[in-house]
């Protein structure tokens, strides 16, 4: 009897053990990331002859939701460079991070996304048809490699701070100094969304200057409709004294259907003195996006863009952006 009782013991842990195993199993689950930017265009007018596909970026990666909040994730991100020819393609490492989620406090730590316009760049909502402003005109970095903390106080305000080299994920940390951000989220009332930004990336060699940033967003979305507005300052850009950059970007989208809807947006970069008036530029974008499907989105737009610089003419431009990703 003591036998069988020591028996029956040792196979009912053995099934505690596998209901546990098995418990855990159904609590972490994995997601490949898969998505793909792409788009037919041409020129309009005197630019009629810049046209052509072109295949702007893939991401390729897997997310993976461990037990205990943990959460680990790896990007691929696959795209052009401005140091070879438009032929070429150039693979990075994206994210390389894990995640800690804890009731209302969140942790990231690796080659992580950065808190910039990370925010503005959702609200916006056609990345793939063009970057949000401050990705656009190289106000900052989309990721990065070092530590970001989040904490929700209620339901309408969150703070995040992060640490990173300031180099960005495409170049290694090739100087000494580290880059700091602080934002602040709040929702007043249902639909409005605020955003405060302010950033220091410091300089790391003899003669640079630290580049400072500030962001201010505002954002309302309704079922049927959404508009927002950002203002950017960037101080000593590219670590130059007096480098100061300044601009705000104002967009709006309209749903016509589950399957359609309409967007606008109007740019406008300017910088100190004018010192960067060849790049300083006003542009707008109107267009419509389909979706074709749970995968699959097409969206036709057209647009003009505004030199500032002395005698540049206004160029025009109609696009396909299609965007695949699961």
């Amino acid at each position: 009897m003591k036998t069988k009782a020591i028996f029956a013991g040792i196979l009912a842990c053995i099934g505690i053990t596998v209901q546990a195993q098995d418990a855990n199993i159904e609590e972490s689950k994995g997601k490949a990331i898969v998505q793909a930017f792409g788009n037919f265009h041409t020129g309009l007018g005197a630019h009629y002859n810049d046209r052509g596909f072109d295949l702007e970026r893939s991401y390729l990666g897997y997310e993976y939701k461990l037990t205990e909040g943990l959460t680990v994730k790896g990007v691929m991100d696959i795209g052009q460079s401005n140091d070879v020819s438009d032929y070429q393609r150039i693979a990075y490492i994206k994210n390389a991070m894990i995640t800690w989620k804890k009731d209302r406090f969140t942790l990231n730590g690796g080659l992580i996304s950065n808190n910039q316009f990370n925010f503005q760049e959702k609200f916006w909502g056609y990345r793939y048809v063009m970057k949000s402003f401050q990705d656009l005109y190289k106000f900052g970095h989309s990721a990065d490699l070092g530590l970001s903390v989040a904490y929700e106080f209620a339901d309408w305000i969150a703070a995040d701070a992060i640490i990173v080299n300031g180099e960005g994920y495409k170049k290694i940390q090739r100087s000494n100094g580290l880059a700091y951000g602080l934002g602040v989220t709040m929702t007043p009332v249902e639909g409005l969304q605020l955003r405060l930004y302010g950033g220091l990336n410091e300089g790391g060699a003899p003669g640079e200057r630290d580049v400072t940033n500030f962001a201010a967003f505002a954002g309302y979305k309704h079922e049927r409709f959404s508009i927002g507005a950002e203002f950017n300052k960037m101080w000593n850009a590219s670590h130059r004294p007096d480098a100061d950059q300044q601009g705000y970007s104002v967009f709006a989208s309209f749903r016509l259907s589950d399957m359609a809807d309409l967007y606008v947006r109007y740019d406008d970069l300017a910088s100190r003195n004018d010192w960067n008036r060849d790049i300083d530029q006003a542009l707008a974008i109107l267009g419509a996006q389909f979706k074709l499907g749970k995968y699959v989105k097409i969206a036709p737009n057209l647009r003009m863009s505004m030199p500032k610089a002395a005698g540049a003419n206004h160029a025009y431009a109609a696009f396909i952006s299609c965007y695949f990703g699961l």
